[in-house]
This record gives C-alpha cells, sequence and structure tokens, in this order.
C-alpha cells in the first residue's frame, strides 16, 4: 500500500503464483542448453543473438516479477508500461534472439521413419495455420484490436476481475506482439518471407494506429476503464490524470520498436545484398563470368545491326 518509487517499481516482488519467475527461468535455461549443444559439437552461435534473447526474457521479468506487477494492478500508467514493455519490446529482443533458427540447428533430427521435435516445428512452422498467423492480414487486425478492442470495451474490466484473467491479458500482449514483429524482423525461418521494402511497410501501417491510441487515451475526459477507478486514497492520486499519463506513456513508446526494428531491417538488408554479391562473385568464377560475357556479345550485335542499319 506504499505510493510508488523507482526502488519499489524495481524491487523483486513475484506474485503468489510465480508462473512469471517459472516461465522466464524456463526460457533461459532452454536457450542455454541450445546454444551449448551447439558449442559441444563444434558449432558457433553469435553472442548478440543470446544477448538478445537474454534481454527480452530480463525484460519480461521487470515488468512482470518486480514491484510493476503488483503496482500495475493497481495504476493505469503502470499497467500501461507493462503493456508497451510486454507487446512492443520485449517482442523484438526475443525475436532478434533468433529462437527457431537456434532450435532447428540443436534439436537432432528423428530416425527415419520417425517424428521428433525438430520435425514437429518444421511442419508448424510449414503449416496453413503458421501461414495464417504470419500474414498482415491477421497480425494488423489483431494488433490494432489489442488496443482499441481491450480499452474501449469492457473486455479489459472484465479480464481484470480474476488473476487468470489478468494473466491471459499479459499473455496475450506478448504474443500478440510476436506474431506482429516475427514476419517483419525476418530473422527466424516463417511461411512467408516478404521483402525489407514490403517489411517496412507493414511496420509503418501499424504504428500510427498505435500512436493515435495513445493520443485518445492522453485527450479522454472520463475513465476508459472502471478497474483503475478508485486508487489507494493515501496516495493522492487523481485516476484521470494518471489515465492520461498512461496514455503518453503508449504516444511515446511507438517510437521505440520503430527505431529498433529499422536498424534491425538495415543491418540485415545490408547482410542480404552482401550476400548476393558473394554469389554472383563466386557464380562468375565458376562460369568464367559468362554472363558479362554474353551481355558483352549481345551489346556487340546490337551495335553491328546499328552499323549496317
Amino acid at each position: 500500500m506504499d505510493p510508488p518509487t523507482l526502488a519499489r517499481l524495481l524491487a523483486w516482488h513475484p506474485q503468489p503464483i510465480p508462473l512469471e519467475p517459472a516461465a522466464c527461468v524456463l526460457a533461459l535455461v532452454i536457450y542455454t542448453v541450445g546454444v551449448w549443444r551447439l558449442r559441444r559439437r563444434g558449432d558457433k552461435w553469435p553472442l548478440h543473438r543470446t544477448l538478445a534473447w537474454t534481454a527480452g526474457v530480463l525484460s519480461i521479468a521487470a515488468v512482470t516479477c518486480t514491484g510493476a506487477g503488483g503496482y500495475g494492478m493497481e495504476l493505469f500508467s503502470v499497467h500501461m508500461v507493462q503493456h508497451m514493455v510486454l507487446s512492443m519490446l520485449s517482442p523484438i529482443l526475443l525475436l532478434l534472439g533468433a529462437p527457431f533458427t537456434l532450435a532447428l540447428r540443436a534439436l537432432p533430427s528423428a530416425p527415419r521413419g520417425r517424428t521428433g521435435p525438430r520435425e514437429v516445428l518444421i511442419r508448424l512452422l510449414h503449416s496453413r495455420l503458421a501461414r495464417i498467423v504470419s500474414s498482415p492480414l491477421f497480425t494488423l487486425p489483431l494488433f490494432i484490436a489489442s488496443l482499441y478492442g481491450l480499452y474501449f470495451t469492457p473486455l479489459f474490466d472484465a479480464a481484470m476481475g480474476s488473476w487468470l484473467g489478468h494473466e491471459w491479458m499479459l499473455a496475450h500482449f506478448l504474443a500478440t506482439g510476436l506474431l506482429f514483429f516475427w514476419p517483419i524482423m525476418g530473422v527466424d525461418p516463417a511461411p512467408r518471407r516478404p521483402s525489407h521494402v514490403m517489411r517496412m511497410l507493414e511496420l509503418f501501417i501499424g504504428m500510427p494506429f498505435h500512436a493515435f491510441f495513445g493520443i485518445a487515451v492522453m485527450m479522454s475526459s472520463t475513465l476508459i476503464v472502471g478497474f483503475f477507478a478508485h486508487p489507494p486514497a493515501a496516495w493522492h492520486l487523481s485516476p484521470l490524470a494518471d489515465q492520461n499519463t498512461g496514455g503518453g506513456i503508449a504516444w511515446a513508446f511507438s517510437e521505440v520498436p520503430t527505431i529498433l526494428v529499422l536498424l534491425a531491417l538495415l543491418v540485415s538488408w545490408a547482410a542480404s545484398e552482401r550476400r548476393a554479391a558473394a554469389r554472383a562473385d563466386r557464380q562468375a568464377d565458376r562460369d568464367h563470368d559468362a554472363e558479362l560475357t554474353a551481355y558483352n556479345a549481345y551489346l556487340t550485335r546490337l551495335a553491328a545491326r546499328e552499323d549496317l542499319g
């Protein structure tokens, strides 16, 4: 019941049922085992992938296993920090860790005629369900509905009325962000592989809706949800002012994923161009630059026709 401070928000404070701490530890352990298996057989795994995954898991723990998790049940602004981190920051960091790629490299292939975890994962990544949930026709409406459909309908108050509903909401934020950014990041295998330009377009289509949501919350003259209508009286906080603060957090946070994803896309684009150039050079070495020779012969024929004309 003490008013929130930075120290109290960041202090270790797991819920009575420590679901989030257990999930975070499990995620770190499984990833570490995958990296260890690769290194044991002599394969390398990029350090920055491991650091990104670790940062993603720690960002989840920072808003669910600390005081932020408790104060998020009392203040709209703290809840909005949870929402933004889980849906906009943690997914990007986790996807930069390339967990599917690590799993496909670390899991052993099953004997012929049998199906193991690796084969199941490959089937899932190439399944019709994966194509549907990675399509912008699915991810964009889901991303938008998770904002407007949740906060501007009775669904939010209904979910916050029980422990299970609140846990579902937190999982929904993370899952929505992962589905939205998965095809855009293009790090892990996916059923569809859009060009870098199309990925940027998908990003720029979704972000304005997020910014408009924050502005709408900031400018609202009434409470949009009833759950946070009565903060502890000793805190002397206005629920409407706190809601406006939460709207400002949502609006400002829309810049964070845009910058991170654009940087990742530019790095990926540059690496893709280097690989394409290297492949072209190797092909030229193998066929003694036959493509360039054929092109020069074509220009020579054109010049000869012009001379004859």
